[in-house]
């Protein structure tokens, strides 16, 4: 069942910024509303909906007592019982409680795990399906860090997505990758696996973090290392330590102000991450948690080459279109991944969890 409570609360509101944005406001009040309105409006749109029809069917209904309106009524009402069920399930998803972070940008990890050069090689292979894939929704890519090994594989990377929803798709990214194929070094032809971690954080605003300046230690160096992109002659390579947390952030870019920036934004976001995870676990001590919250070190996904074959282990679906995949054809497997994660909040829901 609807909670009907609930949708009236939700238009009250919806019908309470229209009021108030009507009204003589000051620009940072407006600007505040106007986000709240836009979130809001698709969900109105879709409970008036469901009222509508609910009307509809009743009238409907009240129409087989007439005997010059009964076969009309009968005509409709099917179809009409029919989008109710759908507009029904709309609803229930419309109304689940959002993760007030979906909205932001990203900040994506990538680092190569069991495997050697061919982890690295992976890793390299990951990083170019999710550039792929932020190309294809008109996301922004921009490399913030990134290490290189002698054989273009990765060390390390980070990098930040902004776009319309990027954490509400990408966040089911966290996780381990498995690859199993004939790596080019391997003469013999024999299938190795390797694997490379993929973690992905909700970017943090400066409001959501307060980093005193005696809990950071930051020093300078010259940035170097063998593959290494950001390669200069200049101590501009920024390194913050984050003495609470032990959390050590590196920036090496050109600049050394752009590199202060580019390290403190990183450490605000793994700081709200390591937040949001506390938050999570104690909001699902008691129960499983829903995908893409769990353990990053659990092994999500397999890539294999051999049968072209890709598998997710969080949902069992398997795929024969790894190609299409790894050029970053990755809604379908993003898609299933929401809409089980949809159906868990809504199994939750009905079990008053």
């Amino acid at each position: 069942m609807i909670p009907t409570d609930r949708m009236a609360q939700i238009i009250d509101r919806f019908q309470f910024l229209e009021a108030r944005m009507s009204g003589d406001m000051a620009g940072a009040d407006i600007a505040a509303l106007a986000k709240e309105y836009a979130d809001l409006k698709p969900v109105v749109d879709t409970v008036q909906q469901y009222q509508s029809l609910l009307t509809q069917i009743a009238d409907a209904e009240a129409m087989l007592a007439d005997p010059e309106m009964r076969e009309l009524a009968e005509m409709e009402l099917p179809d009409l019982r029919g989008a109710l069920a759908t507009s029904e399930q709309d609803v229930q998803l419309a109304l689940l409680p959002k993760d007030a972070a979906d909205a932001r940008p990203a900040l994506l990890e990538i680092r190569p795990g069991t495997g050697g050069d061919e982890a690295s090689l992976f890793a390299g292979d990951l990083l170019r399906m999710y550039q792929r894939y932020a190309e294809a929704r008109g996301w922004k890519f921009e490399i913030l860090e990134e290490s290189q090994t002698e054989l273009g594989g990765i060390k390390e990377v980070t990098a930040r997505i902004a776009g319309e929803g990027v954490f509400a798709r990408m966040k089911y990214e966290s996780g381990v990758h498995r690859v199993q194929r004939v790596p080019e070094t391997e003469s013999g032809g024999r299938i190795h696996t390797s694997a490379a971690t993929v973690a992905v954080l909700p970017e943090a605003e400066e409001v959501d973090v307060q980093i005193a300046p005696n809990d950071i230690r930051i020093d300078t160096m010259r940035a170097s290392g063998a593959g290494g992109q950001h390669v200069n002659t200049t101590d501009s390579a920024v390194r913050i330590t984050h003495i609470p947390t032990g959390i050590i952030v590196v920036s090496a870019e050109k600049s050394q102000h752009r590199n202060r920036e580019i390290a403190m934004q990183v450490l605000r976001t793994r700081l709200f991450d390591l937040e949001r995870q506390r938050i999570d676990g104690a909001r699902s001590a008691d129960r499983k948690a829903m995908v893409g919250t769990g353990d990053r070190s659990e092994r999500i996904r397999t890539y294999n080459f051999p049968q072209g074959r890709l598998t997710d282990h969080r949902i069992n679906l398997t795929l024969y279109a790894l190609g299409q995949v790894l050029q970053g054809d990755l809604d379908t497997v993003i898609d299933a991944l929401q809409s089980d994660a949809q159906a868990t909040l809504l199994a939750e829901m009905g079990n008053g969890a």
